[in-house]
């Protein structure tokens, strides 16, 4: 099992930028996907950011050039810094962990976002 744990939601003005953090823990052995996702009310969860286990990035398309995701493997963190925030970015974003695509996704709380007009 894998625990999953993220921090630095909250409030504030479009423009404005957050960063949210994720903290893993239990069995990461082969854990190369590690990432976030998001979900707005009444809307399905979508991916934002995946990080692979060498580091690379993918962004939707929606957040690229404003996003930003790294990951450190000695400390299983994960990071997404959020630029230039647009109020339909609010939603509630999830940390997500999982050996390879298509296998079981380990899944956080959540943290909220919400961005203010």
């Amino acid at each position: 099992q894998v625990q999953l744990v993220e921090s630095g939601g909250g409030l504030v003005q479009a423009g404005g930028s957050l960063r949210l953090s994720c903290a893993a823990s239990g069995n990461m052995f082969g854990i190369n996907i590690m990432g976030w996702y998001r979900q707005a009310p009444g809307k399905q969860r979508e991916m934002v950011a995946t990080v692979t286990v060498g580091n690379i990035p993918t962004y939707a398309d929606f957040v690229k050039g404003r996003f930003t995701s790294s990951r450190d493997t000695t400390k299983n963190t994960v990071d997404l810094q959020m630029n230039s925030l647009k109020p339909e970015d609010t939603a509630v974003y999830y940390c997500a962990a999982s050996r390879f695509i298509g296998a079981q996704t380990y899944w956080g709380q959540g943290t909220q976002v919400t961005v203010s007009s």
